[in-house]
């Protein structure tokens, strides 16, 4: 065991390299293909702030013409640039894949036509390597000038996956379907850590996703990331019910908050009418 740790300790140490060696490859195939009007980079590379384990989010956009031309090769275009283990997406008609190389190294890589692309707060952070015809340039100078703004249908889709995880925690655990259970409360952790960043003005992962919300990047204060780690259970059906119930103060308090901001009535009577049926 302690071999094998100190194997993979070796090989993460020299992730960065590998990545910088994938990222050279790609750009010298895609740099020379007139077809690609546009190359850029989203992530942590595009807000440079890789670490060891950092992916590679690739964006390539080419003149609609020509982009099912690319959709219907992607697996073909990935495995240019190095060999190719597997691949996570199965459609072979979306507009992305997702490469995992032999060197540990995993690359996203989304297919764009210009009319698809507009500014937005996803794109203030992204490195252009290559823009033909300037339209990245200036969607990403556009893209500077705006901000994260909160509305009443987004508290409202997050309240709701709330309440809904907080009673499948307790229909899932009562039924003895334990992974069910957990799952859910996982659920339940994600949305207070979405909260919180909505609270704070900062635009939240897409649902489902942990991105960055922990570790060193995370942009949640101390005492967030300790609510977080302290909201914990094993197999015990009733630990599991009982940690759903101890998020319910954070809840309302994120929830009171984010109506303030978007003017929203927070309805409590029928809020604890929901909560209540679990209690």
């Amino acid at each position: 065991m302690e071999k094998m740790k100190n194997t993979l300790a070796k090989r993460d140490f020299l992730l960065p390299r590998y990545r910088k060696s994938l990222q050279e490859v790609i750009e010298e195939h895609l740099l020379k293909d007139e077809k690609v009007l546009a190359v850029f980079y989203g992530g942590s590379i595009g807000s440079n702030s890789e670490d060891l384990f950092s992916d590679i989010d690739l964006r390539i956009v080419v003149d609609e013409k020509d982009l099912d031309e690319f959709i219907a090769a992607k697996r073909n275009l990935a495995e240019r640039y190095g060999r190719v283990l597997f691949f996570e997406e199965m459609d072979p008609r979306s507009p992305y894949t997702v490469a995992h190389y032999d060197d540990f190294i995993k690359v996203d890589t989304f297919y764009y036509q210009p009319k698809n692309l507009t500014p937005s707060v996803w794109l203030k952070e992204i490195k252009i390597v290559k823009d033909s015809n300037g339209l990245m340039e200036g969607i990403h100078s556009s893209s500077q000038l705006l901000d994260y703004t909160l509305t009443k249908d987004e508290v409202a889709v997050w309240r709701n996956k709330f309440l809904a995880n907080l009673h499948e925690v307790y229909r899932r655990a009562m039924r003895g379907e334990v992974y069910y259970a957990l799952k859910s409360l996982d659920s339940l952790r994600l949305s207070m850590a979405t909260g919180w960043y909505m609270a704070q003005g900062i635009q939240p992962n897409g649902y489902g996703y942990w991105t960055h919300y922990e570790g060193e990047k995370s942009r949640l204060t101390a005492e967030q990331q300790s609510h977080l780690a302290s909201w914990y259970a094993g197999r015990d059906a009733s630990d599991i019910v009982a940690v759903s119930r101890e998020m319910l103060l954070e809840f309302k308090k994120v929830h009171q908050s984010l109506c303030e901001k978007t003017g929203d009535e927070e309805n409590l009577s029928r809020l604890d009418e929901i909560i209540n049926l679990v209690l």
